[in-house]
């Protein structure tokens, strides 16, 4: 048995009937107060959730700072949330991976899809880093290091522990290595190529493993185009094209570190020769291109998301809007368009609202050809519409 502490938190009337649905999320004001209140507990205090009648619904963590008071673990009374629960979790999660991927680079653990709430993990080889974005995990930081080395042995694990979600529940930014010497990058191979990823000075975990199955799109619309990249990173959009026969590659970001991370990834891959890397706002090249008059074939627009909050939808929805257009302008007649987007406001439908409505601004037809999500080891929880955040979409612009 475990030896943290539960303390009852128990729902008001009828607030259970989400929880029973398969959602893992308890908001404040769900929690009947007067029975058990929620302002004296510590964050990250391990709790056994009840209904209002006081049935045990499970059990898992709760953090009186935030709006998400309370976030189920677990439902069986036999394995509570706790240390060895997270053993058990990981090796379910190592399970599925090995059963997907061939190669050890791939996301392990993806949060509430997972059973890890507040938990992201991505490998790379025998190297993880971790992401704890709850004061529930951040209290299991060790029997988190315990459990990933009783699973997997890793030569060194990082944190990440800097996503800005952490500021909601209390929780200091940080990125530290917790075991082992983290290596400066790391070479990972995806849809055959090779790329050298950053982990300490990197965007977020490293790597967009999410983008994966998306990039696949790149065999069949390659050969002899002119590609634009923009957002590239690291380059996982446009070293690819490049290997599947683009005539030319240009890269865009506003990182110089991301700029020359994509000028090493190409050399690696030899397709240095047609990849060309630029440092600078992604509008702002957009518009010089214009200006330029230069054409692409293929354009692909994968930004970071433009929408963080609900508050920020109206804005970031118009900048969707008008990055997609301002992409339609140097796209060549007849073209190529990704248009993708991370922010998990926006639905896949308003995507594709957006985009449409930016061709027929610049008189253009366009043509759905294929609609892309999050990778595999990305899994999403089919009761919680908040772990389906990627959309992408695939399409021909007819005309100009």
């Amino acid at each position: 048995m475990e030896t943290l502490d539960y303390v009852p938190l128990r729902l008001k009337k009828n607030e259970e009937r989400r929880l029973l649905a398969g959602h893992a999320w308890i908001f404040s004001n769900e929690v009947d107060v007067e029975a058990t209140p929620i302002r004296p507990l510590e964050p990250g205090q391990p709790v056994t959730l009840q209904d209002s009648r006081g049935r045990t619904l499970g059990t898992g963590y709760a953090n009186p700072n935030s709006l998400i008071c309370a976030r189920l673990v677990t439902r069986d009374a036999d394995h509570p949330f706790g240390p060895s629960l997270l053993v058990h979790r990981l090796k379910v999660a190592l399970s599925l991976r090995e059963r997907l991927f061939e190669e050890p680079f791939y996301r392990l653990v993806h949060g509430e899809s997972d059973g890890l709430p507040g938990l992201v993990v991505d490998r790379y080889g025998d190297v993880l880093v971790a992401q704890i974005t709850t004061a529930g995990m951040e209290r299991l930081r060790d029997a988190l290091l315990s459990a990933f080395e009783k699973v997997l042995r890793p030569s060194a694990v990082l944190w990440r522990n800097d996503s800005p979600v952490r500021s909601l529940e209390g929780l200091d930014l940080y990125v530290q290595p917790a075991t082992g010497p983290i290596p400066e990058t790391v070479e990972i191979t995806e849809n055959g190529a090779r790329f050298q990823v950053p982990l300490l000075a990197g965007q977020k975990t490293g790597w967009f493993y999410d983008q994966r199955d998306n990039r696949v799109w790149l065999r069949r619309l390659s050969t002899g185009a002119r590609v634009l990249d923009l957002f590239s990173y690291a380059g996982g959009w446009g070293i690819q094209a490049a290997m599947h026969g683009a005539e030319q590659v240009t890269c865009v970001d506003a990182s110089a570190d991301a700029v020359a991370q994509v000028e090493a990834n190409a050399r690696l891959n030899r397709v240095d020769d047609r990849v060309q890397a630029l440092a600078g706002d992604a509008f702002e090249v957009l518009r010089r291109l214009r200006e330029e008059r230069a054409r692409f074939d293929l354009i692909i627009v994968d930004p970071p998301a433009f929408i963080k909050r609900r508050k920020d939808l109206k804005e970031g929805t118009a900048a969707y809007r008008r990055i997609n257009q301002m992409a339609l302008q140097v796209l060549a007649r007849d073209g190529f368009l990704i248009a993708c987007s991370c922010s998990q406001h926006m639905a896949a439908d308003a995507l594709e609202k957006q985009v449409h409505a930016a061709a027929r601004h610049v008189d253009r037809q366009m043509q759905i050809l294929s609609r892309g999500g999050q990778a595999s080891d990305h899994p999403i929880h089919p009761a919680m519409p908040e772990t389906a955040y990627l959309k992408a979409i695939l399409c021909r612009c007819i005309g100009q």
